[in-house]
């Protein structure tokens, strides 16, 4: 039996909840440290490193980020330049980062830098968008002007954004190498722009109809066909509200317990993955920390935690047809 693939894990906090629509987020990723991710992850063979959290600068008039739009804008941006110079250190080092949110516009950084450091080694980057929300809005088709909810358009180069949305920091992601998977809540204008600009929305009919593990199947043997790097952005509204009530923006019919732990099961199983977020867990909206559990027990399928070894399952198959 083949040994498992273990790995280098950077885990950074992304204490930051200026881009949501709630408060909250702000302590997700203590909540996940509390949760027991890194000895989750560890027990499992990998090396961690918790490299603490990204936080932005303290206002200069001691203002807090709520109290007005242009400062909550100010810290998304200040996370994103330091996000995405984390994500291209870690990557350099041959280490996978993890990035603990946070609401999803932290997203706009840590993406940056991941699609620098493919964009230098040439390899292709896909992502994986694990959401309930398309998350490709732009500040004129946003109806609240949440920043959480544009992290997409951005990276896909769409324009509208103004001059402070650019920097050293900012990447590049070809929509066309974008999955939305599990969406079930999509305003209109962003509809017409995910479909103009070719970024495959796999939704909750979808999924209905043909099951996660046929379209799992098609995401993932793309990837594998380019040799890419896969980034995978967990959003914990993906999930169903009844087994993740920590969402800041809930939507009803989501993943299953099975069902997100199989997506998770077979991303490891290709082998593609490169650099994760897990974002917009709220620890507020939660029940006695039942989603940050959620949350490492998916993070523990996504490094490697098997219910049997899979070599023992094809090999039981095996001798169970072959009649051995």
């Amino acid at each position: 039996m083949s040994q498992p693939n273990l790995l280098a894990i950077d885990l950074f906090g992304i204490a930051c909840d200026a881009g949501a629509s709630r408060r909250g987020c702000v302590m997700g990723p203590e909540a996940l440290r509390i949760a027991g991710l890194a000895p989750v992850l560890i027990d499992l063979g990998h090396t961690v490193t918790d490299c603490g959290d990204i936080e932005a600068p303290a206002a200069l008039d001691g203002s807090t980020p709520w109290q007005s739009p242009a400062h909550r804008k100010a810290e998304v941006l200040a996370i994103a330049e330091q996000s995405s110079l984390r994500a291209v250190n870690a990557l350099r080092a041959a280490h996978l980062p993890v990035f603990l949110g946070g609401d999803h516009s932290l997203s706009m950084g840590t993406l940056s830098g991941v699609a620098q450091h493919c964009a230098a080694i040439g390899k292709a980057l896909y992502v994986l968008w694990f959401d309930a929300h398309g998350d490709f809005n732009t500040p004129a088709s946003s109806e609240t002007g949440n920043i959480h909810g544009m992290p997409l358009a951005l990276l896909c180069g769409e324009p509208g954004f103004g001059p402070e949305f650019s920097g050293a920091w900012r990447g590049a992601v070809d929509p066309r190498h974008v999955t939305v998977f599990g969406a079930r809540s999509i305003d209109r204008p962003e509809r017409k722009l995910l479909e103009d600009r070719g970024v495959e929305v796999i939704d909750m009919r979808q999924i209905d109809e043909l099951g996660v593990v046929a379209l799992m199947r098609q995401v993932l043997a793309r990837v594998q066909a380019a040799n890419g790097h896969l980034h995978v952005s967990l959003d914990v509204d993906a999930i169903d509200p009844a087994i993740a009530p920590g969402a800041g923006t809930p939507v009803a019919g989501g993943f299953t317990f099975r069902e997100a732990h199989l997506v998770m099961e077979m991303i490891h199983d290709s082998g593609t993955m490169g650099s994760l977020d897990i974002v917009e867990l709220n620890p507020y909206l939660d029940n006695a920390g039942m989603s940050a559990r959620l949350l490492v027990d998916l993070a523990a399928s996504l490094f490697g935690r098997q219910i049997m070894p899979r070599q023992s399952v094809r090999s039981g198959v095996d001798a169970t047809v072959h009649g051995i």
